[in-house]
């Protein structure tokens, strides 16, 4: 009995001897590669939703009342600067400017037979005065009716489009009622928000070098072909949304952008002596990022990292890592915390050399 016990145990031990071996086999079949942070300068890009306005618009309204007698232009015309645009019924104001001009003619004959009268001393200067004062008053009369005259001819008070003209011929006309817009396309103000961590990073990094020109992109995905220049930033936050607004303006010598146009702001950020990793070598876990670092004794431990920023097929990571740690950079789906692999290192560099990245 004793005998076949010894024989029974000798088995087992002779199993777990080859099971051991075979997995150490097989660990020794499994190769990974490995490789370390790069460290250098690099430039982000981001994307801002935007607001494009035109450098100038403006809408035009009657300035009197009455029926709109001509239209002189179309929608989507472009007019010049003084170009008569819409005329209302001028009837009444064309009258009761001929009638203070005539008034105005009278006071100056009063004036003259007077001046004559008071020379001869047969009228006293203060009647003089008085018809004086009546011409000036009739002079005045005549301004205001020849002012209200002009408002019947609206004129475009700069270059630029015209909008929908939502009035037709021969409608009344309210005072102050919309006729239509003007825009003036030349150049375009685009509006942007920045959260204030890339607010401070502009102001430190960006500015420092000079570089304020950004890039537009339409909503076709395709780059505007001028280059904007960042011109003012306000002057406080916003206390809910914790951004700042930007703007810039863009040239628009075919006036293809249009007051209301909605596009993204590319604005480049430089990184200075950043670690970059190819996202590949990451894996996720509650939201959160993680490497796994290879030891000197060659185990694997998981390691938290923060990302900083993100390039196309690359992070940016700003703490978790040092620029000589090793960490795995294939194979993460068949790898263990704690499992100890042999590796081939890969030159940081080589990593991402086929790798979408953007270097100053």
């Amino acid at each position: 009995m004793k005998r076949v016990f010894m024989l029974a145990s000798l088995a087992i031990s002779l199993c777990q001897i080859g099971c051991t071996s075979k997995k150490e086999e097989k660990e020794e079949k499994e190769k990974f590669t490995a490789t370390s942070p790069v460290q250098m300068d690099t430039t982000i890009r981001k994307d801002f939703v935007s607001q494009i306005r035109s450098f100038r618009n403006i809408e035009l309204r009657a300035q009197e009342k009455g029926y709109l007698e001509q239209i002189f232009v179309d929608e989507g015309q472009f007019v010049h600067k003084g170009q008569l645009l819409f005329r209302i019924m001028p009837k009444m104001y064309e009258a009761e400017y001929r009638k203070s001009s005539a008034e105005v003619n009278v006071a100056e004959i009063e004036v003259q037979n007077t001046k004559t009268l008071a020379d001869k001393n047969v009228v006293s200067p203060n009647e003089l005065a008085m018809a004086k004062a009546k011409l000036e008053q009739a002079k005045a009369e005549a301004a205001i009716a020849k002012l209200h005259l002009s408002f019947t001819e609206i004129r475009a008070p700069f270059d630029g489009t015209i909008d929908r003209i939502p009035l037709k011929l021969g409608s009344l006309v309210d005072e102050g009622e919309l006729l239509t817009s003007l825009s003036d396309n030349s150049e375009m103000l685009v509006y942007f928000n920045v959260s204030e961590p890339e607010y401070l990073s502009y102001q430190t990094n960006v500015s420092k070098r000079g570089d304020t020109h950004v890039g537009l992109l339409l909503a076709n995905n395709e780059l505007f072909a001028q280059n904007g220049l960042v011109e003012t930033i306000e002057s406080e936050f916003n206390s809910e949304t914790g951004n700042i607004a930007f703007r810039a303006k863009f040239p628009n010598p075919n006036r293809l952008l249009k007051h209301g146009e909605s596009g993204k702001v590319v604005m480049n950020f430089p990184l200075k002596q950043v670690l970059i990793i190819p996202q590949k070598a990451t894996y996720e876990m509650q939201d959160r990022k993680y490497v796994y670092v290879v030891d000197k004794d060659g185990k694997l431990k998981a390691r938290h990292i923060t990302i900083g920023n993100s390039l196309p097929d690359l992070y940016v990571v700003t703490s978790g890592l040092q620029k000589d740690d090793k960490f795995l950079l294939d194979g993460i789906q068949k790898a263990k915390e704690d499992d100890k692999i042999s590796y081939s290192f890969v030159q940081p560099k080589d990593a991402i050399s086929n790798l979408k990245l953007k270097t100053e």
